[in-house]
């Protein structure tokens, strides 16, 4: 997947809200864990921290942290404004206000901007993207794809899903897809052929309600595994 600069809208995520995304339990913080599309999100900077080990995917490291901070600062004002006109597709829990929102978005990529050089230093950060991963067959525990597959469906094919989720299932034993709702609030229309192709090549698929929802109806992440795994 090739991007230019003038298309980057960044917009990351904390730790804490990939917790609840995914369900992660302490058990599971403690695996290899690829996150795919993880963009200017804090989960691999806040993790790393904490002594965790997360190796992250995504087009954009292709920037420097320089250029990702300056379109952090063109775009997420404009964002909000967005976020502010559709106040009806949210739930107000989590976060009380946009403003919220925009301080939590603009913590998780000030944290991330300033990982990122020394995250791409030990291998952390690659450029790079679905469906065709750098990586070993078997070389995470565990990887996790949020608000991309599914959320875009009207622009990724049913092909690309299927392909997208075989290959994160063949460099990681779990995966876990997060939202299951395209940018209408609906199913998407993608998840069910997705869910069929992969219990054709023997693979548990299952929507799994999680604590988390902020984009009005995305409450369930869909878990894929052997029966081997727990």
């Amino acid at each position: 997947m090739t991007i230019t600069y003038n298309e980057v809208k960044p917009w990351g995520r904390l730790f804490s809200e990939y917790v609840g995304m995914f369900g992660l339990t302490e058990d599971d913080l403690r695996k290899r864990i690829l996150g795919c599309g993880d963009g200017p999100a804090s989960f691999n900077a806040e993790a790393t921290e904490k002594g965790y080990r997360v190796t992250s995917v995504d087009p954009i490291y292709v920037m420097t942290a320089a250029q990702i901070e300056q379109r952090v600062s063109e775009t997420w004002q404009e964002i909000l404004a967005q976020m502010r006109g559709n106040m009806d597709a949210y739930v107000w829990t989590k976060f009380k206000t946009v403003d919220e929102v925009g301080a939590a978005r603009l913590s998780a990529m000030r944290q991330f901007v300033a990982d990122l050089e020394q995250g791409k230093r030990e291998g952390r950060y690659i450029d790079a993207s679905l469906p065709s991963l750098p990586f070993e067959d078997g070389r995470f525990d565990l990887a996790l794809c949020s608000n991309f597959l599914f959320m875009y469906s009207d622009h990724l094919s049913t092909t690309f899903h299927i392909d997208a989720v075989r290959e994160m299932c063949r460099v990681a034993r779990e995966v876990r897809i997060f939202p299951l709702l395209d940018l209408t609030n609906r199913e998407s229309v993608h998840l069910a052929p997705v869910i069929a192709a992969m219990a054709q090549e023997g693979w548990q698929a299952e929507r799994v309600p999680v604590d988390y929802e902020f984009f009005l109806g995305a409450n369930k992440m869909l878990r894929v595994y052997r029966s081997d795994v727990n």
